[in-house]
């Protein structure tokens, strides 16, 4: 999976020759799973029709803050889209349209936006070999750099002129490759090892029964694939469960009793910088297990237990480096249970639910939680959607500076 996947791309189109280039780059985007919206300015018109980039996008194409052929057409808010984008990239990006972004000129919906714009600004420059050197032109990338744009150099090669030099748009996919690339570096989490546990665990009394719980793994999924996207190496132990993730920052082991999620889980802990141990677990087994299927009988069946290992408590005797997180799902005096666990199990925080919140606990697609840290400190949250959820986690552990 690309960290392009699923954001929303804003593309500036500019008048000059090497326009015909952004019907490849929308399509380069698309593939890699983003959504685009194309905003041209007039002149790129000539060089590029929006009927291609509108089919290619599947999206509308904007040129002009109103459709001057339609007396009832709405205002083309180019806050909304500016607001819209998680990137924004102009490209083609002549020299004219660099000196008015670098200078404040806003005489075009392309500029608008892009003076609107909160979101990370990358041009890609292309113009002829002389415009390139041009000292105001350098200027130009001067005051864009210093604003905090990110400028994709341009190539050498056969320019329009017939010159041969720098000024060339870089190649849509080389333009593709520099974003992710870019993104993948200034993410919170490169170079982190995580390990997530997920799911529930069953516990065989026969070759057909088990002991287990409702968890769906929905929880532990979010977080892991929240995780990957932030830039992190992640191991996901997942118990028994029907979900799936495909991501090329994620392994996923499959395991079906405490004791296997146990041996996984102690493998893969003093390689890690963070483990966030979301499984429901078993806390008990069958001490004897059946060989063959147990007939059922009149009278009825009584089934001695043992304690299955506690992970978490195990984890958390050596400690040594690593961030270790434990999920609390309580029914009765949640905090101070959740309190309890955390100096317990010596963690560094806790997640908490209830069961008697509101879209809250197993097979939910929301979760409702506080964040307790080893201080004691709560954080609760609003009932979100299990993605945000794993977002507002892993956000608090970068933002307390535990990484």
């Amino acid at each position: 999976m690309s960290v392009l996947s699923g954001k929303h791309i804003l593309l500036g189109v500019t008048g000059g020759i090497a326009a015909y280039k952004a019907a490849f780059l929308v399509r380069e985007f698309i593939k890699k799973g983003a959504e685009v919206k194309v905003v041209m300015t007039e002149t790129a018109k000539e060089f590029v029709t929006p009927l291609t980039l509108s089919t290619l996008s599947k999206n509308e194409v904007y040129s002009s803050f109103t459709n001057e052929d339609d007396d009832n057409a709405q205002w083309n808010n180019h806050v909304e889209l500016a607001l819209w984008a998680d990137l924004f990239v102009v490209a083609p990006a002549t020299a004219n349209t660099l000196s008015k972004m670098a200078n404040g000129t806003c005489d075009n919906l392309l500029l608008a936006c892009y003076l609107s714009a909160k979101c990370p600004v990358y041009f890609a420059p292309a113009m002829d070999l002389d415009m390139y050197k041009h000292p105001s032109t350098k200027n130009s990338f001067d005051k864009l750099a210093h604003f905090g744009n990110i400028k994709i150099e341009a190539g050498y090669g056969e320019l329009a002129s017939g010159l041969v030099g720098e000024g060339r748009l870089a190649e849509p996919e080389d333009i593709v490759v520099f974003i992710e690339n870019d993104i993948l570096e200034k993410l919170p989490l490169k170079g982190k090892k995580l390990v997530i546990t997920a799911g529930p665990t069953y516990e065989a009394i026969d070759p057909v029964r088990f002991i287990g719980n409702h968890s769906s793994g929905k929880m532990g999924f979010a977080i892991a694939k929240a995780a990957a996207n932030l830039g992190a190496k992640v191991t996901l132990i997942s118990g028994p469960s029907s979900q799936q993730l495909s991501h090329n920052n994620v392994e996923v082991v499959r395991v079906i009793s405490a004791a296997q999620m146990y041996e996984k889980a102690h493998l893969v802990f003093n390689d890690c910088d963070i483990a966030i141990l979301s499984a429901a677990v078993a806390d008990y087994r069958p001490a004897t297990v059946a060989t063959q299927k147990i007939k059922k009988k009149e009278a009825g069946l009584t089934i001695e237990l043992e304690k299955t290992s506690d992970i978490l408590a195990s984890l958390g005797k050596i400690k040594d480096k690593q961030f270790l997180v434990g999920f609390a799902l309580e029914t009765e005096n949640e905090e101070e249970n959740a309190k309890i666990k955390i100096k317990k199990k010596n963690l560094d925080l806790i997640v908490l639910n209830s069961l008697n919140d509101k879209g809250a606990g197993f097979a939910t697609d929301t979760n409702k939680v506080t964040l307790i840290d080893a201080n004691n400190n709560a954080y609760p949250f609003a009932v979100k959607p299990k993605e945000d959820v794993a977002q507002d986690i892993l956000e608090h552990i970068i933002k307390k500076h535990y990484v």
